[in-house]
């Protein structure tokens, strides 16, 4: 007889595992499916731009993502947001030449004259890895420029990580600094079928990581 109830709940107990397995795998599908579809606007939070901002401010990035940053600076400057644009740099090149000299002629030869003398630069050292440490150290030349108001241009895919960080720094250092974020497309991300290219799931994993680290740890 214990025998036979044996052979009668060892089948039971396999329907179980087997719907709970399947409730698993489908949850997973569901959280993939998702993460497909809404991951990459997860990274994404631009403000609606006000008329006007005494300054646009560039973050560093990769060599080619700052260039697509301070493009997107510039237009905006066109257009006649921000007054001025405010670029961080180190102090000096990888072979110890000064920077500043080198910055202003690109900015002569790409955006001219005009344009270009409306760029202020900001010497953020040779130390910053994270846009806490950089807000921070720009934050310093904000408050020399006296500006009240500011657009932090960064990349599409940076913008609620920046956000984030920029606005809990600043309602320490300067809590009357009114703040806006704009995101310029970075051909290292696009948030529409991230995942089919290696680099856009890369960026996507890295900045996704990062941003949890922020929301938990405020970096």
């Amino acid at each position: 007889m214990s025998l036979s109830l044996e052979r009668i709940r060892a089948p039971r107990k396999y329907a179980r595992a087997l719907r709970w397995c399947s409730a698993l795998l489908g949850c997973v599908l569901l959280l993939a499916g998702l993460l497909m579809h809404w991951g990459g606007r997860l990274l994404e939070s631009s403000d609606p731009l006000s008329a006007h901002a005494d300054a646009a401010i560039v973050l560093e990035g990769s060599w080619l993502g700052e260039r697509t940053r301070l493009a997107g600076a510039m237009q905006l400057l066109q257009q006649g947001l921000p007054s001025r644009v405010l670029l961080p740099l180190p102090p000096e090149s990888y072979w110890g030449d000064p920077v500043t000299p080198m910055a202003r002629h690109f900015l002569d030869t790409n955006y001219g004259h005009e344009l270009s003398e409306r760029v202020d630069f900001c010497d953020i050292g040779p130390d910053v890895d994270s846009t806490k440490q950089e807000a921070h150290r720009i934050g310093e030349c904000i408050r020399d420029h006296h500006w009240a108001s500011i657009i932090v241009v960064t990349s599409n895919y940076h913008t609620r990580r920046a956000g984030i960080i920029w606005r809990r720094m600043m309602r320490k250092e300067n809590p009357a600094l009114q703040i806006s974020v704009y995101g310029v497309a970075d051909q290292d991300f696009r948030a529409e079928g991230w995942w089919r290219k290696r680099l856009w799931a890369k960026t996507w994993l890295m900045e996704f990581t990062k941003l949890i680290w922020a929301e938990t740890f405020g970096r």
